[in-house]
């Protein structure tokens, strides 16, 4: 039994081809790809968008007189990975050390952050969290969470020894400590 000839053409080219074969004319009608800007009638024009200034690189190598007790918690030393002068502000990145031993009459104060993204990740030691509709949560070694914009979280106790890397978007933000 002979085998069919397939009518499929084998390229793009092909198919333009046999299309204008078919077309009266002997044309293929183009499609525009050019865009068209469209009239809006009473529509106000999105504004338009900032350009963020170009970032640098940022290197930081461990030392541990980087270590500095100038951060948002007394009880914490923070490192400053140099992401917010890098990125001109759009980013923060720092290794907070908590210092131990804990208090919790210290560090368990409910507040919230106002940020657009924060992340957590566990490089030493463990800590345990309260989060808003999460509760009680006990990070280790290289346990990674997300905080969203405004969450209300304490921290509830640590390790000696606890480290952790925080990401934040924007690098300058409000915290709010709230009363109950």
């Amino acid at each position: 039994m002979a085998k069919k000839k397939s009518k499929k053409p084998a390229s793009r080219a092909a198919s333009k081809k046999a299309a204008q074969k078919k077309s009266p004319a002997g044309k293929v009608a183009a499609k525009s790809t050019a865009r068209r800007k469209l009239k809006t009638k009473g529509r106000a024009e999105a504004p338009a968008r900032r350009a963020r200034p170009k970032q640098s690189v940022a290197i930081s190598h461990y030392r541990d007189e980087d270590f500095k007790a100038d951060g948002l918690r007394a009880y914490a030393k923070y490192r400053d990975l140099g992401i917010a002068d890098a990125t001109h502000g759009l980013a923060r990145a720092h290794v907070i050390r908590l210092v131990g031993p804990c208090n919790p009459d210290e560090v368990s104060k409910l507040h919230y952050h106002d940020v657009e993204f924060q992340m957590v990740y566990v490089l030493k030691g463990w800590v345990k969290t309260y989060m808003e509709g999460i509760g009680e949560t006990m990070f280790q070694v290289g346990s990674a969470w997300t905080q969203p914009p405004k969450i209300r979280h304490l921290i509830m106790d640590y390790s000696d020894d606890a480290e952790v890397l925080e990401i934040i978007l924007p690098a300058d933000f409000e915290t709010k400590e709230l009363t109950s």
